[in-house]
């Protein structure tokens, strides 16, 4: 444990933000490091708690208490190998993961919990500074190919355990370059991608392949991976964005906010000429901006379109507003449902909660404006119901509608489709957490193409246990930790 009175001495302290001035003038990452003896401070509030509840908030199983006492005890070096052993790319998670181990934090109770997440992130941030974090090679080979479709976190956890247990993998993308969701769906100024590029040249120098441009089911066919890979493991995804399904949709100007999200990606990462979409690039510069949906594919299409220099952002969720705080004696240590409000929210965006939208308005072909409904919601049988308001109706303007509804699962056509795997009632690869393959003799599959939309972290702890499956599958028996 850290220092026995650390959570009666130091208040909590969290990593700061730019001002929001500053930081709308760039793509760069806006969060402030927290000086070294300060993340010790913090890493010493880690109180003794008998059970530690921030182990069942954290998908990955990191020892929080373990690395907290090492960096109190300015341990660094052992606190990023114990950290490592559980996660394979925490400056990942440390930047875009929601936390959920904070919430289940023990000084949780009275909203006072460890920084875990800054702690984390700043254990390997400091590993790459030192040089610390190298390839990890395995001792010897078995002969064993594997091939991962689809590099995103997912896809990369899974070959990066493969290649330490001495099996050949190599990476397919369909897009130009490795990264998936982490390259292409989260922006700039949360995750900057030279992250991402450190680690893949980590792990090429542990005997990962790496293939983009590659679209299995359309460039190369499942069955010739089959022939040439000794097991196939399907972790691209969950792609499908849900649609909304009114009257005008098809109006130009009203977009998935992937497409927005990517758009903006490849424009930072210098593709000028690859960024344009069959009816032209997407812009919100100068535009009235209504993003539909409350969640983070939301957050991050407002502060895009926020340092695109959009006249005004508005959000509509179709929920009610959640309360501002959390009952602890009904929630904790579960993820509680609560208003949140993201950094980019507090850049400059209007909310609006409990609302349906009817129709997509326009003129020329193009929109200009969303007629919507206001909802009440109420409980049916033990289950709530949403029902239109009477005379509620409104009219929002907008140039530009950039849908966030979320995903109802993997792409159908290409991969899904060719690799004939049976799907679950939800449309998502079938597979169990037990051995994660799929109804077809060695195709494997796990991330959000078999559990659905979901967090980073949730697709790195299957990458890692797909991957011990995989071990195990080939070899009878595994060292690769669960």
């Amino acid at each position: 444990m850290g220092k026995p009175t650390g959570f009666l001495e130091i208040e909590r302290h969290d990593r700061g933000y730019d001002k929001v001035d500053a930081r709308l003038k760039t793509w760069k990452e806006f969060v402030k490091p927290l000086p070294l003896p300060e993340v010790g401070q913090q890493a010493a509030r880690c109180m003794d708690c008998g059970i530690p509840f921030c182990h069942q908030g954290c998908p990955v199983n990191n020892q929080i208490p373990d690395f907290n006492n090492l960096v109190y005890r300015d341990q660094w070096k052992t606190a990023l190998e114990n950290l490592q052993s559980t996660n394979n790319f925490p400056e990942f998670t440390g930047r875009v993961c929601p936390a959920p181990c904070e919430t289940s934090c023990t000084l949780n109770i009275d909203d006072n919990p460890v920084t875990i997440k800054t702690i984390e992130c700043q254990i390997v941030d400091r590993g790459w500074d030192e040089n610390w974090i190298v390839p990890q090679m395995s001792p010897r080979g078995t002969g064993k190919r594997v091939a991962v479709i689809g590099s995103g976190p997912a896809g990369l956890a899974c070959a990066q355990q493969l290649a330490r247990a001495g099996h050949a993998p190599t990476v397919f993308e369909k897009s130009d370059r490795i990264g998936g969701l982490l390259r292409y769906g989260i922006p700039d100024f949360k995750m900057e991608k030279p992250l991402i590029d450190r680690r893949i040249a980590q792990m090429e120098g542990e005997g990962v392949i790496f293939r983009a441009g590659f679209e299995v089911g359309v460039t190369v066919s499942v069955q010739r991976l089959l022939d040439d890979y000794d097991v196939l493991v399907m972790a691209g995804g969950a792609e499908a964005p849900r649609d909304l399904e009114v009257p005008g949709r098809e109006l130009d100007g009203v977009h998935y906010a992937m497409d927005f999200l990517t758009q903006q990606n490849k424009r930072n990462a210098g593709d000028v000429e690859a960024v344009a979409a069959p009816d032209g690039a997407i812009s919100a510069k100068g535009k009235h901006v209504i993003v539909i949906g409350g969640g983070d594919t939301g957050s991050d299409c407002i502060g895009t379109s926020n340092r695109q220099g959009a006249a005004s952002v508005t959000q509509l969720e179709i929920m009610p507003q959640p309360p501002e705080r959390e009952n602890k004696q009904l929630t904790w240590p579960d993820w509680p449902l609560k208003l949140r409000t993201s950094s980019s929210q507090e850049e400059g965006c209007e909310r609006d909660f409990a609302v349906a939208t009817k129709q997509c308005v326009g003129k020329d072909g193009k929109v200009t404006g969303l007629e919507c409904m206001r909802l009440e919601w109420v409980s049916e049988g033990g289950r709530m119901q949403m029902r239109e308001v009477a005379g509620s109706a409104f009219t929002l303007k907008a140039d530009l509608v950039l849908l966030a509804m979320g995903f109802v699962g993997p792409r159908q056509a290409g991969l899904v489709e060719s690799g004939g795997v049976e799907l679950d009632p939800r449309g998502n690869v079938k597979a169990t957490v037990a051995d994660y393959q799929t109804s077809v003799r060695n195709i494997f599959s796990c991330g959000d193409m078999r559990r659905g939309q979901s967090l980073v972290v949730w697709a790195i702890r299957e990458g890692r246990q797909c991957a011990r499956a995989v071990d195990e599958h080939l070899m009878g028996a595994s060292k690769l930790p669960r």
